[in-house]
């Protein structure tokens, strides 16, 4: 069986590839996780959308305050010189452009970077899709962060959506248990592999050819 990285193991890379001093919202779910990895030697100031700008990791055990929790309504800690604001002032941090890196979840992400995570269309679904409209057409570089297929083995990399879109061509890059990938004007480019994935397997995974980019990775 080809291997896979974990949830931590990918929330750990993508928290590698944040720049200093950048401010990022981390969507609800496995995105969340990436707050636990991000180094104390620099300085990388995180939002949430229910209104709190220097969010921390998440606390130890007996040390929660349940007055301090992030959009996903999970008990978060705050980093000194934490601000707490009016939900609206944080809507308009993220509509005016005001952050740097988002990372989201997603049901499917197409090879031109649209994006489509909050719902899958079904009958019954629930129309929730809170702040992530916002968050992916206001921050500056969106990285997606989910499993390349689903539990019935269908790629999430596609050609083209066919689930209700988010955002338009906003996606900058996805992080996959398989491998991650750029996007590109060319389509997905594969930046790095884990495991013994091969860029022919992933082809067949996802069902078209994707463009390589390992080797100029390794050379960066």
């Amino acid at each position: 069986m080809t291997s896979r990285i974990s949830r931590q193991e990918l929330a750990q890379r993508i928290a590698a590839d944040i720049p200093e001093g950048s401010y990022v919202n981390l969507g609800i779910g496995a995105p969340t996780l990436v707050a636990n990895y991000l180094s104390d030697e620099i300085e990388i100031i995180l939002h949430t959308e229910n209104g709190m700008l220097g969010m921390g990791s998440a606390p130890e055990p007996g040390r929660v305050d349940p007055d301090l929790i992030n959009a996903g309504k999970q008990a978060v800690t705050a980093v000194a010189g934490a601000a707490y604001f009016h939900h609206a002032d944080s809507f308009a941090m993220m509509r005016g452009g005001h952050l740097d890196v988002c990372v989201l979840g997603a049901f499917q992400v197409a090879a031109n970077g649209d994006l489509a995570n909050w719902s899958t269309g079904g009958a019954g679904a629930i129309p929730a899709v809170g702040g992530a409209m916002d968050l992916a057409i206001g921050a500056k570089s969106l990285f997606v962060m989910t499993d390349l297929l689903t539990k019935q083995g269908e790629a999430k990399l596609v050609a083209e959506c066919s689930y209700p879109l988010t955002g338009l061509g906003c996606v900058s890059r996805v992080y996959t248990d398989h491998a991650v990938f750029d996007v590109t004007p060319d389509g997905f480019a594969v930046r790095e592999l884990f495991g013994d994935h091969t860029i022919e397997g992933l082809n067949e995974l996802i069902g078209f050819d994707l463009v390589d980019a390992t080797a100029a990775r390794t050379q960066e």
